[in-house]
């Protein structure tokens, strides 16, 4: 997202993103000197914060998309684009106002603070820049200011870009710059499951391995992520796409990170049949060394 500052010295609105390898820093305005300039900029920040959320969460990934669902409440928050602009002029939301117009709302009562004509057109145009560039980011389109789309994970991920970042692993399979600053890092990280299970298969065939303990033999030589590596391998091996394999991890990880954490009761069902299973084991052969670190339970699976 775009994040907004106050530059005392020159009494300027700033805003800034990321490009994957550092930030671009442009004008938006001038302002007056007043206390309400860092509002304002902390206004702007979490409206852009609330837009792009349309884009890191898009209705077309949820799971539910009748009346009142998640799929209908996303879909009903991106719709309100339109009504960003209109917003900054009508400082008083209406109690049906969906987040992202009452984001726009505080950036109106704002500026009807300060009451500078020339600052409200100044305002209005960098919205608008910043709604165009999630628009382009949706289309899978990361130039200009849509490439800060680049520093954040998705629970979709386009074609066009899933193609790009395939692309460019096939020409340098161990990565290059522009992955990181031209494509998005769901798109990424299902082309790179998919190489990464080619060079599994491969080298499974030359050393009669199975494909999943490849991973465990390649730590030895690069730190890997390795439950996560072999989580993939192994839901590819058995068939699934690498969009299959790559989306339900991203997805579990986007809720935890908002604080939401499904399958607990599934996952507590998992570690009461192992810690079972281990005793049981314990029972039988005394001489077994087993321990519940030894038993791999992928909560990635659980259906979040």
């Amino acid at each position: 997202m775009t994040r907004y500052a106050v530059d005392p010295a020159r009494n300027t609105l700033v805003a800034h993103w990321s490009t994957g390898i550092g930030d671009i820093a442009t004008n938006v305005a001038e302002l007056p000197a007043t206390r309400d300039a860092l509002h304002l900029a902390s206004c702007l920040t979490h409206l852009s914060q609330t837009c792009w959320r349309c884009y890191t969460h898009p209705a077309s990934a949820a799971d539910q998309h009748g009346p009142h669902s998640v799929g209908w409440h996303r879909q009903r928050e991106r719709d309100a684009f339109a009504g960003v602009l209109p917003a900054l002029s009508t400082p008083d939301a209406p109690s049906s106002a969906t987040r992202i117009e009452q984001a726009a709302h505080r950036v109106g009562r704002v500026l009807h603070a300060i009451d500078l004509p020339r600052l409200v057109a100044d305002v209005t145009a960098e919205i608008s820049h910043e709604l165009l560039a999630v628009e382009h980011a949706e289309l899978g389109d990361l130039s200009a200011r849509a490439q800060q789309a680049v520093t954040l994970s998705r629970e979709d991920a386009s074609p066009l870009q899933v193609a790009q970042a395939d692309s460019l692993l096939h020409r340098q399979p161990f990565g290059t710059e522009a992955l990181i600053t031209q494509v998005e890092p769901t798109a990424a990280a299902i082309a790179a499951a998919h190489w990464l299970h080619a060079a599994a298969a491969v080298t499974a065939r030359r050393t009669g391995l199975q494909p999943v303990q490849t991973v465990a033999k390649a730590d030895r030589f690069k730190a890997l992520a390795q439950d996560s590596c072999a989580e993939v391998i192994g839901v590819m091996s058995a068939g699934a796409a690498p969009r299959q394999a790559v989306m339900p991890l991203i997805r579990h990880t986007l809720h935890v990170a908002e604080g939401h954490l499904y399958g607990i009761r599934a996952a507590k069902r998992r570690i009461d049949a192992a810690e079972e299973l281990i005793a049981k084991a314990h029972a039988d052969h005394h001489d077994l060394d087993l321990s519940l670190d030894t038993v791999y339970l992928p909560i990635t699976s659980l259906n979040p």
